[in-house]
């Protein structure tokens, strides 16, 4: 799920094996947020900010290209429990600018919106990943959130094949509509694989997300890193300039994030 994802890790390896999956421990507390990974400093996950990524474990969506498949079994055991990272927030007030909660899809978790409480008290302005897979938790949460970014998978009448997921196009176009009500700052994006979308379907996404007023679309390039099926290869992708050019005439923002 955009920029964060990647492979996650436990806490007490983070700063010394960022490549390692999380760990096995014990369930978290249901009243808890249930922590899959943390990265402890990213600089391209909140814009223009010095911040940390929680990975929050579980997500009802199985798309072929998630990057974090360990992280989509919501009854799999917490990496860390929130001690632990509220912890390590209390040694990074006035170091980091802002905590962003991903996943998985961090929505899933119903103590998301007390931990955002939580860590605004703290001083951190707070960013938030998703894919938009509840509408109602989403619109909740919107007035504690400082950015969003979201994930849009392909044009509507593709989704499903997409996510793997029977009505995840009506949920996730509840949520860009409910993302671009609220005003809040915001960036739409959608990873590219040509075996998942065609071109003219992602044109068609991107006369859809123009239409209805997206301001900021960023166009990422599949990566292999992390995802689990040989369907969609081991190499990345590469977006043709030609292409970006024809997504990019239509936004007033445009970003690109192709493999180096």
């Amino acid at each position: 799920m955009g920029p964060a994802a990647r492979v996650t890790t436990p806490l007490r390896d983070a700063a010394h094996s960022p490549g390692r999956q999380a760990s096995s421990g014990p369930r978290a507390s249901t009243t808890q947020l249930r922590v899959g990974g943390l990265v402890p400093l990213t600089t391209t996950d909140y814009p223009d900010r010095l911040a940390c990524v929680v990975f929050v474990q579980g997500c009802p969506w199985r798309c072929l290209y998630c990057h974090n498949p360990h992280l989509q079994d919501r009854r799999a055991p917490a990496c860390n429990g929130w001690a632990e990272v509220r912890a390590f927030l209390l040694r990074r007030v006035a170091l980091l600018d802002a905590v962003v909660f991903s996943g998985g899809e961090p929505t899933v978790d119903r103590a998301l919106p007390a931990t955002i409480r939580t860590v605004r008290e703290l001083g951190f302005a707070v960013g938030l990943h998703t894919a938009g897979a509840y509408p109602a938790r989403l619109e909740a949460l919107l007035p504690l959130v400082d950015w969003v970014g979201m994930d849009v998978k392909t044009d509507l009448a593709e989704y499903d094949q997409v996510t793997r997921t029977s009505g995840s196009a009506a949920r996730a176009l509840a949520s860009i509509e409910l993302l671009l009500a609220s005003g809040i700052d915001c960036e739409f994006r959608t990873t590219y694989h040509h075996a998942l979308i065609e071109e003219s379907t992602l044109l068609a996404l991107a006369d859809r997300l123009a239409r209805m007023g997206v301001r900021r679309y960023a166009l990422q390039a599949f990566r292999p890193q992390g995802c689990n099926t040989s369907r969609l290869g081991s190499a990345a992708v590469r977006i043709a300039p030609a292409l970006a050019q024809r997504i990019a005439a239509r936004f007033p923002e445009f970003v690109l994030r192709a493999e180096n």
